[in-house]
């Protein structure tokens, strides 16, 4: 025995099922509509707010001194240890600035002497691991770096920690036959396993890095940058990939990433593995929010040599102030300290601006809060509708 509804009522069942499945896509289409885009978008003020001071470091406009400072601060120095021959202080300030000259033996030797004069200083460990890992010679460097760590392991917000991991992660890609940079053998993957932020990641025992572990060895780099070469290769590949490490996407800097790795490609002969890196850290990267018109790396280039210039006049006119100082026979230490009381820093960036055209303002607001309304209303209007063609004696009843 088999039942069989009317046919009206079949239609009245498909009619509410029809219903509810428009309600539904009305409902969840409300917030699908508000975060439709998938792509990634974040401008580089806002990348530059979550890390100070880095686009200054790559482009080198932040306060460091010429190679004529440091041979005027060699001649001072030499002098002043005639009177004072075991002031500490001022052996670290020839040593470095004998290493700032490209006299990296001279720099060793005076860092020697100040061991024999006074052993055991944080400093001298530091200055002597450092000297001898800018030489290349990492083997002789790293134990000086431990040192240092065993007598400070918390100086300078632990950057010494860092680049004790940043030699071993050099020594370790050596051994694996990787005796050219980029450090890293894989260039396709921008979150690549054989990166620097992985290798640390490694060495703490977890499958990631933290977000504070992250932003510490961030901070680490940063310095070394600052107290070494800020355009040194290496340096600029290791910050890039912790810069893209994070998980987040909104607490990464792929735009500042995508710097590093350009600022890299103009320090070495072939370029094009440090591009290829740059490229694919911005191909999920939009112009502006709500967009999936992605950013070309031309374009990305192009404001980044805005910048650099935009860096190197600042670093010419202070480069040409400490010749006059130096000229005029005035302390150059004391008229540097005067002039320069605070960090310089680039102007706002135009880059991924949003487009003007008010309409396309308006567009991602309004969309979201007008659909939801529109939606609901042909609910209404269908329903009705289909009301009237399923019970048309009611229709007509009203209208006698």
């Amino acid at each position: 025995m088999t039942f069989d509804l009317p046919s009206r009522k079949r239609g009245h069942i498909r009619h509410r099922l029809r219903l509810k499945l428009i309600c539904a896509i009305t409902l969840f289409s409300l917030p699908a509509a508000a975060m439709a885009c998938l792509w990634d978008h974040d401008t580089l003020q806002q990348e530059r707010a979550r890390f100070p001071s880095t686009l200054e470091l790559i482009t080198g406009k932040f306060l460091r001194h010429s190679p004529d400072f440091y041979r005027w601060r060699i001649e001072d120095r030499l002098n002043r240890l005639e009177k004072d021959g075991a002031n500490a202080e001022l052996l670290d300030d020839l040593a470095v600035a004998y290493q700032k000259t490209g006299q990296t033996d001279k720099a060793i030797e005076t860092m020697e002497r100040k061991e024999l004069l006074k052993p055991g200083l944080y400093e001298t460990y530091a200055n002597l691991g450092t000297f001898y890992i800018l030489n290349g010679e990492y083997e002789r460097g790293l134990p000086f770096i431990e040192k240092a760590l065993a007598v400070n392991p918390d100086a300078h917000f632990g950057r010494e920690l860092y680049q004790k991991y940043l030699v071993e992660y050099i020594l370790f890609q050596r051994r694996l036959g990787n005796d050219y940079l980029p450090l890293r053998r894989d260039t396709a993957i921008v979150d690549s396993t054989d990166g620097f932020a992985h290798y640390l990641a490694q060495q703490s025992g977890a499958p990631r890095l933290s977000e504070s572990q992250a932003r510490n060895a961030i901070v680490a780099i940063l310095g070394m940058m600052r107290f070494a070469d800020h355009d040194n290769p290496v340096l600029l590949e290791v910050l890039g990939d912790l810069l893209i490490y994070d998980e987040n996407p909104k607490s990464d800097a792929k735009l500042l990433a995508c710097r590093c790795y350009l600022m890299a490609s103009n320090r070495i002969e072939n370029s094009e593995p440090y591009r290829r890196l740059a490229e694919q850290t911005i191909s999920l990267q939009t112009k502006w929010a709500n967009s999936e018109q992605p950013i070309s790396l031309a374009e990305v280039e192009r404001h980044f040599e805005t910048e650099l210039a935009e860096a190197s006049l600042w670093y010419d006119q202070l480069h040409q102030q400490e010749i006059e100082w130096i000229q005029h026979g005035k302390n150059a230490d004391q008229e540097f300290d005067r002039l320069y009381s605070t960090e310089p820093q680039l102007p706002p960036s135009k880059t991924e601006n949003q487009p003007t055209n008010w309409y396309i303002k308006i567009f991602p607001i309004v969309f979201p809060l007008c659909l939801g309304p529109a939606l609901i209303a042909f609910c209404i209007i269908y329903f009705r509708k289909r009301r009237t063609s399923l019970h048309p004696e009611r229709q007509r009843s009203r209208t006698e």
